[in-house]
């Protein structure tokens, strides 16, 4: 018998689960954050390494991690820049989750001031984050939106980050997933042959089954890939493959390609159950 996680935390649950992501409000310091709490990451600046450590680890991903987070936003340090930055929003599609230079047409600051089209204020069950840790994720959006700066050059092009990830139980059907990598994708090498999405056999349906989608690059986010399925996705295990074509393939601008382990390699394997 499978154990399946009860999320507890979605964007549009109602009143019953009010305060089971942020509580109270009771025990946060002026930021926002548990006070006490582990891995802190000194003054709130403008700077994405800051705002992860300050408000997405310790407030946000309490319930955007993991298989079952809300509209499959995940915001832990390993995903959360690949995640928002130029990928539309799953609840309003018109609307990315961060449009760089552009905070008030921005949904991730929409949503934390109050004033999204759909669904509560965030941090969910409340309480906001203050005004002042609003306005440097603001200005953070206003000056580009610019990811954490490396302290070295990757040495090896390879994948960062896959959302959904191998092993992942996903309880709704992802509209896109999303790839990170370390380093800059050369865009000329990014085409519908880039990412192949698998509907693993099933004992009815001995066949893998190939999907269309489409790949394409976040704006304002040149480090990652959006796969969107051409069709809604049904309940199955899937997998992410990664081509790797002789003399094409992705590659950064340096024109390194993807480590050979990545490539033609299963680069995530996770199982879809909406309906259940």
């Amino acid at each position: 018998m499978r154990l399946r996680f009860l999320w507890l935390c979605p964007l549009a649950l109602g009143v019953a689960a009010l305060g089971a992501c942020a509580g109270s409000g009771e025990g946060l310091d002026m930021n926002g954050r548990p006070l006490g709490s582990a891995g802190g990451g000194g003054p709130l600046t403008a700077t994405f390494q800051s705002i992860q450590d300050n408000v997405f680890t310790p407030i946000c991903s309490v319930c955007h991690a993991g298989g079952a987070a809300p509209q499959g936003l995940r915001l832990d340090a390993t995903n959360s820049y690949s995640m928002i930055v130029g990928v539309p929003s799953a609840e309003v599609s018109s609307l990315l989750r961060i449009k760089p230079g552009d905070p008030d047409n921005s949904y991730l600051v929409q949503k934390i001031e109050g004033h999204a089209a759909v669904g509560a204020q965030m941090p969910f069950g409340g309480p906001p984050l203050p005004a002042a840790t609003i306005a440097v994720i603001r200005q953070w959006v206003s000056d580009g939106a610019l990811a954490a700066v490396a302290a070295t050059q990757a040495h090896v092009f390879r994948i960062t980050s896959a959302v959904p990830a191998t092993g992942d139980l996903v309880l709704e059907a992802p509209a896109r997933m999303v790839l990170g990598f370390s380093d800059e994708l050369d865009a000329t090498r990014i085409d519908a042959g880039s990412v192949r999405l698998e509907r693993v056999a099933t004992p009815g349906n001995p066949a893998v089954e190939t999907l269309a989608v489409a790949v394409a690059m976040p704006s304002g986010n040149p480090a990652a890939l959006l796969v969107t399925p051409r069709e809604p996705l049904a309940d199955g295990r899937y997998r992410l493959v990664v081509a790797g074509r002789p003399g094409a393939g992705l590659a950064d601008l340096g024109g390194r390609p993807l480590s050979a382990a990545e490539r033609d390699a299963v680069v995530a394997d996770f199982v879809l159950e909406a309906s259940k």
